[in-house]
């Protein structure tokens, strides 16, 4: 089981003009998510976990149909990563830089090919969690 963690820092744009700062966290631990936590004043972070699945969907095409959304548009000659999320506390569309998400998601691929999670995953480790209450 592979432990190892890739962050990233990536700046979205909020509104196309507001920069939001964002971690992307992946870990071989927890092969099938994604943590993206976005800043939403100096103390107080926003975390969301999708799968990464998700992700690589949402980087050719439009994707999700939940809380996390993605589509990859260009504008400009410039490729962006549109991120759409909602909770009931609000909702948010962020452009991320389409490049730099993909380098995350490959960095992630090296560490735990796609595919290859069940070989990552220690589900016993998983049923203990759950079953101990």
């Amino acid at each position: 089981m592979t432990t190892e963690a890739i962050h990233a820092e990536l700046v979205a744009l909020y509104d196309g003009s507001t920069p939001v700062r964002s971690r992307w966290s992946y870990r071989g631990d927890h092969p099938y998510t994604v943590v993206a936590a976005f800043q939403t004043d100096r103390e107080h972070w926003v975390e969301w976990v999708f799968s990464r699945e998700l992700l690589v969907a949402g980087l050719t095409e439009s994707a999700g149909v939940g809380d996390v959304r993605f589509s990859p548009i260009e504008e400009g000659g410039m490729r962006i990563l549109i991120v759409e999320i909602e909770s009931p506390e609000g909702y948010a569309l962020l452009e991320l830089d389409h490049q730099s998400v993909a380098d995350f998601l490959g960095a992630t691929e090296k560490m735990v090919p796609l595919g290859g999670e069940d070989e990552h995953f220690d589900v016993d480790a998983l049923i203990d969690e759950l079953t101990r209450v």
